[in-house]
């Protein structure tokens, strides 16, 4: 009698928690829809929307509190079972949301974060964003190109940074090291999402799916990365500087440095999609290179111009910028927290691969081996994470070569460990690996 009460105490403590835990999240996704006019009413409704994923949270961890009595208690029922099973998966998907670059930036400003995932899905090039009035963002693939608008991304942000989506090289690390495990559709990220169910379930869920593409813009992106959407800001640069002659022969040098750096991308675009995790590595390898080739051509074209305005010129480069909105501290600098464990970046992919593929032997060792260079990896990106954003254009361009050259690094550490792993599979677990993300929940 007394268990059968407690039977009954806890089905319907269960039972309440997963009807509040049910209005709470359909108030969140009402929320999520709404489009609020005005400054005032945005941070209400953020502050709103705060309020009630911190509440949804509380409620979610009692619901795991209620489900690990039940099982120590040895009171499950089917039911209750089925219930604890959602709950494990749930768990699991903010798990792995947690220790991740961009973790921090999914709550901060949750109309910002949905902008953002919009134009993550919609794969827009930045100038697109901003005609939306939307925050520019890291895309990473476009089909088969990884980062495809690199190039306007490195001197779009070098000039206009706060016109960009604050976690933006936050979740380029974070899609870097998930493309080499995951593909280009990690179910894990989420990019920018602040809704937690937008993480999947056990056995599924929702992945995100790559912007579709024609031929004609891979092939703008590839052969002509300096004309169209892509183009530098020079002629907003000659408006706001009005250089003086010897500052317009430096300018035209910075310009003649943009064409020779549009020049090394028109080898770097992948006509096929990579399949393989060692293929896509190697796609985002060449395509990091020639963004670093880039950079360093530029760089010291763009430091002699810079160096040679007045003080009052400085001033009105370091302004610069498209109207997308109003410029909130956490635009123009933002700590990233990029010292805190990466363990849902790291370890999650590797537990993934160890549950899908079983390696024994000598594969489990070339698996060791591999964990340990991401980790090594991940490190290093953390190094080259600063904790704030450069004002001058010269110090963002320099900061950004500090980020990819820690992108190449990483990868160059873990492309032997990938490359050894993948050898000692058979065909049957390369064709896993090569999907992992669709069977992460098997």
């Amino acid at each position: 009698m007394v268990q059968q009460r407690q039977r009954e105490m806890l089905s319907r403590q269960t039972t309440e928690r997963q009807t509040r835990i049910d209005r709470l999240q359909q108030r969140v996704q009402q929320l999520q829809s709404q489009k609020p006019e005005g400054a005032r009413a945005l941070r209400e409704q953020q502050r709103t929307l705060q309020t009630q994923n911190r509440l949804l949270e509380r409620e979610q961890r009692a619901q795991q509190s209620d489900l690990a009595r039940q099982q120590r208690l040895g009171l499950q029922a089917p039911a209750a079972r089925a219930t604890a099973t959602a709950a494990a998966a749930a768990a699991a998907a903010q798990a792995a949301q947690r220790g991740r670059f961009a973790e921090r930036f999914r709550e901060q400003a949750p109309a910002q974060a949905q902008a953002a995932l919009t134009t993550r899905q919609s794969g827009w090039a930045p100038r697109q964003a901003w005609r939306h009035r939307h925050p520019a963002v890291f895309v990473a693939w476009l089909g088969p190109v990884f980062w495809p608008y690199a190039y306007s991304d490195i001197f779009d942000y070098t000039f206009w940074s706060y016109a960009y989506e604050p976690g933006y090289w936050a979740y380029a690390y974070d899609d870097f090291v998930d493309t080499v495990f995951w593909g280009g559709d990690s179910p894990y990220s989420a990019y920018a999402s602040i809704n937690p169910y937008d993480y999947p379930q056990a056995g599924g869920g929702r992945v995100r799916q790559r912007a579709s593409v024609s031929p004609q813009t891979l092939q703008q992106l590839c052969g002509t990365p300096d004309k169209g959407v892509t183009a530098w800001p020079l002629a907003d640069i000659a408006r706001a500087v009005r250089p003086t002659p010897e500052q317009r022969a430096l300018l035209d040098e910075l310009k003649t440095a943009a064409a020779n750096a549009a020049g090394v991308f028109k080898d770097s675009c992948a006509e096929t999609y990579a399949l393989t995790p060692p293929g896509r590595l190697r796609a985002m390898m060449n395509r990091i290179n020639a963004t670093l080739e880039a950079v360093k051509i530029v760089r010291p074209a763009l430091e002699n111009f810079y160096n040679s305005l007045s003080d009052e010129q400085q001033a009105s480069f370091n302004a610069l910028g498209p109207n997308v909105g109003e410029r909130s501290p956490q635009q123009q600098a933002s700590a990233e927290g990029c010292g805190d464990p990466k363990s849902g970046l790291t370890q999650l992919p590797i537990q993934r691969i160890e549950a899908v593929l079983h390696p024994a032997g000598r594969q489990k060792e070339a698996l060791d081996r591999l964990s340990e260079a991401t980790a090594k990896g991940v490190e290093g990106l953390q190094a080259a994470c600063p904790n704030d954003v450069p004002l001058t254009p010269v110090g963002r361009l320099e900061a950004m070569q500090h980020r990819l050259e820690a992108m190449l690094t990483a990868a160059r550490l873990v492309e032997p460990a990938l490359d050894e792993f993948y050898a000692t599979l058979s065909s049957e677990q390369k064709a896993r690996f090569n999907t992992l993300q669709q069977v992460a929940g098997q």
